[in-house]
């Protein structure tokens, strides 16, 4: 038997000249620049997106549905980052719609504390000791000495991990590119900074790199990275112009921790990066046009390096299979991904909860609207289930 190719189609051929299979192929034309939607073209051949968050992908799909048939000059990631009130967000919204990509905003705490039934946890923490409280972002720059403020950066940590995996799954299953606000590989600004200013102790910033150690080498890192530059004196202006209270009174954003913020990010955080991903960097200390920085990512050849090239080495696998597998990988095994942020370890009281503290704990948050048993299944919020008094408690932290 042969395969032969045939104007868009691969044929099986028998021996005996019988055609045992045939398969129409996607006409997608590749090409190794970006490309904005005002000159990009058709993609009506493309094959319609993979449906991965209800199907999965497995071998068997692999062979009926090869992962670059949807893929085309956009199929990237792109991740965007800048300082605090860069305009980060509505640039990567801008630039995402530009290129015809999904934008993923940066995470909200929100995520952590408000369950499916629009109930919030953080009404609970005057029923809860100082250890089990809930913590976001305006309570480190209104309380930075708090000791559990590890908890918000881990949770951060968290959360862009979860977010990248996601992105890898989107591109994978449906060749759209993924524009990002932030990233996990950014993500070490933030914590380094906390620790040179006491924010955080020496046995955290060892257990959050020991972690960062176990998770980066199972992502593939983006294609292209932006940074927009804003000088201190303007990140500060633009803060008091935005008049968020805890921002404005903020014991944190001083000039010094503004600054080595953005020391982290040049010295360190793009330097690394730019060895593996393209990289842009624009003075928006006046804002700009996301159409002037696509016209500047449309001149970039992504496809220019050799094959052992460190930079955008993650992308270049060789047979469909490697790519198939790869999507396997983060389409079903999330959960695993997910585990391998579970290592134990003893010396990071910020991080841990004493026996009588989480029993405390779950009692609480179990008593609470729809946190005592599965979804669907919680009398007080309104559901109905028959089977409500014979569900496992959903308990949140352990």
């Amino acid at each position: 038997m042969a395969a032969v190719f045939r104007a868009g189609v691969k044929q099986l051929i028998a021996p005996n000249g019988k055609c045992l299979l045939s398969v129409q192929l996607p006409a997608i034309s590749q090409s190794c620049n970006i490309t904005g939607k005002s000159f990009r073209g058709k993609t009506a051949d493309r094959p319609k997106p993979w449906d991965y968050k209800n199907k999965g992908y497995n071998v068997i799909h692999s062979i009926f549905d090869k992962t670059r048939w949807r893929w085309d000059e956009n199929s990237k990631i792109i991740v965007v980052d800048g300082p605090i009130a860069s305009g980060k967000t509505d640039f990567a919204k801008s630039l995402a719609d530009e290129l015809e990509m999904m934008f993923m905003p940066e995470p909200h705490m929100d995520r952590v504390y408000v369950n499916s039934y629009g109930f919030d946890l953080r009404t609970l923490n005057d029923k809860l000791p100082p250890a089990c409280r809930s913590i976001e972002n305006k309570d480190f720059l209104m309380h930075p000495e708090n000791m559990y403020i590890a908890n918000y950066q881990f949770y951060m940590m968290v959360m862009r991990f979860h977010d990248y995996i996601d992105a890898l799954a989107h591109v994978f299953n449906t060749g759209q590119g993924v524009v990002l606000e932030r990233s996990i590989y950014s993500d070490f600004v933030f914590m380094e900074t906390m620790f040179k200013h006491g924010y955080l102790s020496k046995n955290v910033r060892s257990y959050y790199h020991q972690i960062m150690y176990h998770i980066l080498p199972e992502l593939m890192k983006p294609h292209l990275a932006i940074y927009l530059d804003v000088p201190v004196a303007e990140v500060k202006n633009r803060i008091k112009k935005r008049n968020i209270d805890y921002e404005v009174n903020s014991k944190v954003l001083t000039d010094e921790y503004l600054t080595t913020l953005e020391s982290i990010y040049k010295q360190q955080y793009l330097k690394d990066i730019s060895k593996h991903a393209e990289l842009l960097v624009y003075d928006w200390s006046n804002y700009g046009d996301a159409e002037v920085v696509v016209e500047d990512i449309e001149r970039i050849d992504f496809d220019r390096f050799e094959k052992h090239d460190p930079k955008l080495r993650d992308w270049r696998l060789g047979h469909e299979e490697e790519y198939n597998a790869k999507r396997m990988w983060y389409t079903n095994e999330k959960p695993t991904l997910m585990r391998y942020l579970n290592i134990p370890r003893l010396d990071v009281p910020e991080l841990m909860l004493t026996a009588d503290e989480n029993d405390i704990y779950n009692t609480v948050v179990a008593e609470s609207p729809g946190n005592r048993y599965d979804e669907g299944y919680n009398e007080d919020a309104g559901d109905t289930g028959l089977l409500t008094k014979t569900k496992t408690p959903w308990i949140v932290r352990e």
